[in-house]
């Protein structure tokens, strides 16, 4: 079976999880995923979840990567991966009411056929999987696939 990367290396900033929402949905169609496929939202909603806590709890530049045909099931699985040098695993946490925080990996928990993380490096990656009834046509996916500065 035939698995496709691409990547994005994301800064520390804040506004970097908006620009890999849009790097992640330019990547989903270019791979024959329509935008308004509700598979595509949730990878999005799956992506900006993942970038943000590596932004926010760590402060450090991470790595985005989305492989097609991965994973544990169907030839149709997306995984999402997001690596950072930090070395402290995921924590999740229970947000409560009007807690404005917390509910991240309740969310990942929620929406992905799978979940987990592993130790990277120094750091660590933490992804999940979502499986898709088609397979991804790779040779639509443009460019090498390679990382991105600036997408």
């Amino acid at each position: 079976m035939q698995v496709l990367q691409v990547q994005l290396e994301i800064g520390s900033d804040p506004s970097e999880v908006g620009r890999a929402r849009r790097w992640a949905r330019s990547r989903l169609l270019k791979s024959g995923m329509g935008d308004d496929e509700p598979l595509a939202e949730t990878l999005i909603l799956l992506i900006s979840e993942l970038v943000t806590n590596a932004v926010v709890h760590t402060g450090c530049p991470a790595v985005l990567r989305m492989l097609f045909g991965a994973g544990t099931a169907a030839a149709g699985t997306v995984r999402v991966e997001v690596a950072d040098v930090s070395a402290c695993p995921p924590r999740p946490r229970h947000a409560q009411g009007e807690d404005t925080g917390g509910r991240g990996l309740e969310l990942v928990d929620g929406l992905a056929d799978r979940w987990g993380w592993q130790r990277e490096g120094a750091g660590k990656s933490i992804w999940c999987e979502v499986d898709r009834d088609l397979p991804v046509d790779a040779t639509r996916l443009a460019g090498p696939p390679v990382a991105v500065r600036g997408a």
